[in-house]
């Protein structure tokens, strides 16, 4: 069961779109998650959790480890568990006004940068208008993805720019999963019964 917008899927694939984790997920990494779905095709699927936090890991300690000198004054730049898969490489979704020849834009509003450049920008105010650091990604190997969908594992349902970087992330899963239109509570945890 999946609402959509304008951005609807394309082929079937859910680039462009929001993962989320159904109240009987059983993978405790993925419990109440909304993943952001950056690339979604017949290699596979990429995503980044976008309503979690990654421990004790600032931005300026980020900066400091690639020998950038973190800004004496900023905005607040948390920095997101994106998913288990290379949790040490850095990724950022963001405004798709902000461009660099490695920009991947998803879907004509969100785009994914994943250089050092772009922490850079942000930390001397020249970064996009909106954006989310994340560390790691939620990776599926090629039918992976579909295979959980079908099991009852996700729901996919149509981003808006607030929900993607609101600095709520206790209430995100909620609002995603609101915008779907009927209580997920009534949904069955078992394969082809609702």
């Amino acid at each position: 069961m999946t609402k959509s917008d304008d951005r609807t899927t394309k082929g079937g694939y859910l680039s462009g779109q929001l993962l989320l984790a159904t109240p009987s997920m059983q993978d405790n990494r993925f419990a109440r998650t909304v993943i952001y779905m950056c690339a979604h095709n017949s290699d596979g699927a990429m995503g980044l959790v976008i309503n979690r936090l990654a421990g004790a890991v600032t931005f300026p300690d980020l900066l400091q480890q690639l020998g950038i000198d973190p800004p004496k004054s900023s905005p607040e730049t948390r920095i997101h568990f994106g998913g288990p898969v290379e949790s040490g490489r850095g990724f950022v979704l963001h405004s798709d006004e902000y461009r660099h020849e490695s920009t991947l834009e998803v879907d004509g509003q969100i785009a994914l940068t994943a250089t050092v450049d772009i922490l850079q920008d942000i930390a001397e105010g020249r970064g996009p208008r909106r954006s989310l650091l994340a560390l790691g990604y939620a990776g599926w190997k090629p039918g992976q993805l579909d295979t959980e969908i079908h099991s009852n594992g996700w729901l996919h349902v149509a981003p808006d720019e607030d929900l993607i970087f609101d600095a709520d992330l206790d209430g995100k899963w909620d609002r995603a999963i609101a915008k779907l239109g009927f209580d997920p509570s009534l949904l069955s945890g078992e394969v082809g019964h609702a």
